[in-house]
C-alpha cells in the first residue's frame, strides 16, 4: 500500500512538473511573439528582415531612428518591468500568503510616485534624477511599512493592513501636491503616475536589466525556502531555514525590482496585482510559480501597451489598460474572501 501511494505521488510530482514546464515554454512563445509585433507594428509597418537587419547594425533609411530609438527601448522596458513586477507581485503574495499582499496595493508602489510627483511638481526635475527619487523613497517607506508591522513580532496580516494604511495616506500627498500645482506641471505628473513606456530611453535599459537579472537569480535561489516558509515558520526552522533572513532576503530583492521598474515607466497598476494569480491559474498550484509569473507580467505589460497603442479609438498607457484588467478582479478577490469568512 506504502509503495502504491509513493509511486502515485512520484506520478503526480512529474505530470506537476512537465504541465509547469509546457506552461512556461508557451508563455514564453508568447512573450517573443509580443516583442516582435512591437517591433514590427506601428505607424509604418515594417517587416521581420528590415527590423533583424537594423537590429544587426546595418542603416535603413527612415527604419533605423525608429526602430533603435523608439521601439527597442520600448520592448525592452516592457519585457524587463513585466518580469520584474510579475516576480516581485507572486514573492510578496506566496511569503504573506495573501493575494492581497501585492505591492501595488499594500503601499509599496506610492511610496516611489510620491517621491516622483514630489521632484516633477515640487522641484521641476525629470529624466534620471526623478527615477533616482523614486528608487531610493521606494525602498525607504517600504522599510517603514517593514518596521511598523513588526510590533511583538512579524505578523503577515499586520504588514498588509499597515500597507494599506500607508498607501491611503501617501494618495493623499498625491492629491495635494497635484491640486496645489500649477495646471501646466500637472500633466507630467499625471503621464508618470499612468505608468506608461512613452518616451523611455535606451539608457535605462542596462541598469534595468541588471538589477531585474541580479534580484531574479537571488529570488529562484531562495525559491526553495519560500516553499517550505508556507509551511509555516516553526516548520521551517526544524528544516533548518533562517527564517527572518530568508524573508528579510525575499522582501529586499524584490522590492528592488519593483522600485527600479517603477522609476521607469511609472506604477502599472495591477501587473504585480494579476500575474501570480494568472500564473497558478495556468500552471497549477502547490508551487511558487515564480518563472510563469515572470512571464506572465511582461506578457500584461506587452500586450496592454499594444492594445492602448492600436487597438482603441484614443491612445492609451500601458498602466491605464493594466488598471482596467485589475479592477474587476480585485472586486471578485473581494467578494470571495468575504464569503469565505477571510
Amino acid at each position: 500500500m506504502k509503495i502504491q501511494n509513493t509511486n502515485s505521488i512520484i506520478i503526480g510530482y512529474k505530470k506537476r512538473q512537465k504541465r509547469y514546464m509546457f506552461v512556461s515554454i508557451i508563455l514564453f512563445v508568447i512573450v517573443l511573439c509580443l516583442a516582435s509585433i512591437m517591433m514590427i507594428y506601428g505607424n509604418t509597418i515594417y517587416s521581420p528582415r528590415t527590423v533583424l537587419n537594423v537590429l544587426m547594425g546595418e542603416d535603413i533609411k527612415g527604419a533605423t531612428f525608429t526602430i533603435r530609438t523608439l521601439r527597442l527601448p520600448r520592448m525592452l522596458v516592457a519585457v524587463f518591468c513585466g518580469f520584474a513586477f510579475g516576480i516581485a507581485g507572486n514573492t510578496f503574495q506566496t511569503l504573506l500568503g495573501n493575494p492581497l499582499a501585492s505591492p501595488d496595493i499594500i503601499g509599496i508602489s506610492s511610496g516611489a510616485s510620491v517621491a516622483a510627483v514630489f521632484g516633477i511638481l515640487i522641484l521641476g526635475l525629470d529624466g534620471s534624477t526623478v527615477s533616482i527619487m523614486a528608487v531610493v523613497s521606494g525602498l525607504l517607506v517600504s522599510a517603514l511599512i517593514y518596521i511598523l508591522a513588526q510590533g511583538d513580532g512579524f505578523s503577515n496580516g499586520r504588514l498588509i493592513l499597515t500597507g494599506i494604511g500607508m498607501q491611503a495616506f501617501l494618495n493623499a500627498i498625491l492629491s495635494w501636491m497635484l491640486l496645489k500645482a500649477s495646471e501646466y506641471d500637472v500633466s507630467s505628473a499625471l503621464h508618470w503616475l499612468s505608468g506608461s513606456l512613452n518616451g523611455v530611453r535606451l539608457e535605462s535599459v542596462p541598469r534595468l536589466a541588471v538589477v531585474v537579472l541580479v534580484s531574479a537569480i537571488a529570488i529562484f535561489l531562495l525559491n526553495r525556502h519560500l516553499a517550505i516558509l508556507q509551511l509555516g515558520e516553526a516548520y521551517a526552522q526544524t528544516l533548518g531555514v533562517r527564517v527572518h533572513m530568508t524573508r528579510l532576503l525575499l522582501i529586499v530583492f524584490s522590492l528592488l525590482m519593483l522600485a527600479f521598474a517603477t522609476s521607469v515607466t511609472g506604477p502599472l497598476s495591477s501587473v504585480a496585482f494579476l500575474s501570480g494569480p494568472i500564473a497558478s491559474k495556468i500552471s497549477g498550484g502547490g508551487r511558487s510559480n515564480m518563472l510563469t509569473s515572470a512571464f506572465t507580467g511582461s506578457i500584461l505589460v506587452l500586450a496592454s501597451d499594444l492594445v492602448g497603442q492600436f487597438c482603441l479609438p484614443s491612445r492609451y498607457p500601458a498602466g491605464v489598460i493594466t488598471g482596467i484588467l485589475g479592477a474587476p478582479y480585485l472586486l471578485f478577490l473581494l467578494l470571495r474572501m468575504n464569503r469565505k469568512g477571510e
